[in-house]
């Protein structure tokens, strides 16, 4: 069994505080055979709707890969990439940093923010009274999701569940997308149709992000690109759950998985 994971962030991201080094080494710990690190890119502020007025700093991301890449890079493949954030806020934005990116070897698309009808809330934030006030926000989050996948100028789509994670897990719902096929299915092929793939988060061994369903969707849809990524935001969690969700893919009907080198897929076994 090939073990990566591909969604790791180190203190290059804004919530984390470990550098890429000490996470190299406790993914060798832990037994990993390839880590990418996607670390935040993000046209906003931390936390905030506000636009960056600069650009973002390519080479102090560079400068901790290597120091990562000269102390494991003989123990454990080390694969560079970003998790390019709510991209939507200022496309412009985006477009002109990715063309003074180092070479990237994976580009993770996600959405953490509403829209501007909830004031560009975080999604950590949102906190309905009921499920219908949870739903209007779930489908306002897939209108944004869709926005970025026509887009397209990323690896794969991050986390496409991501709201279940904070409703269910902080806020005590146990809500699922049922009732939103129609809108995920279109955000399936948007990507499928630009060769852009899916990320199966193991969201640290909690509810995996998406879940069986979809998955199934994306593979009847012909979706092949998939990748597995941990969300680790600090050592503990590197890997967490990769070998169960690996499971998961197969009994979904996957009989492969995808790492990346220079955004060109590397296709493992399950």
């Amino acid at each position: 069994m090939y073990l990566a994971d591909y969604h790791t962030h180190s203190r290059i991201s804004p919530d984390a505080g470990t550098s890429m080094k000490d996470m190299a080494a406790a993914a060798v710990a832990a037994g990993l055979d390839e880590v990418c690190f996607t670390d935040h890119v993000e046209p906003v502020q931390f936390g905030d709707v506000r636009l960056r007025e600069t650009d973002y700093d390519w080479d102090a991301l560079r400068r901790e890969f290597d120091e990562a890449q000269e102390a494991w890079g003989g123990q454990i493949q080390l694969r560079l990439g970003i998790e390019l954030g709510d991209a939507l806020w200022n496309f412009d934005w985006c477009d002109r940093m990715l063309a003074k990116a180092p070479d990237l070897d994976f580009i993770i698309g996600s959405i953490h923010m509403l829209s501007e009808r909830y004031r560009g809330d975080d999604l950590y934030y949102f906190d309905p009274k009921d499920e219908r006030e949870a739903h209007l926000g779930i489908a306002d989050y897939l209108g944004q999701v869709q926005k970025m996948a026509e887009w397209g100028r990323f690896t794969v789509l991050g986390h496409l569940t991501l709201p279940l994670r904070y409703l269910n897990e902080n806020r005590g719902f146990h809500l699922t997308f049922d009732g939103f096929e129609e809108q995920v299915d279109t955000i399936l092929r948007t990507l499928i149709g630009n060769g852009c793939g899916m990320e199966l988060n193991t969201n640290r061994g909690n509810q995996p992000l998406p879940g069986a369903d979809i998955l199934r969707r994306y593979l009847r849809l012909g979706g092949e690109i998939i990748t597995l990524g941990s969300d680790a935001h600090a050592p503990r969690h590197l890997g967490c759950a990769i070998p169960e969700r690996q499971a998961l893919l197969r009994d979904c009907g996957f009989t492969q998985f995808c790492t990346f080198e220079r955004q060109k897929a590397v296709w493992h076994k399950l």
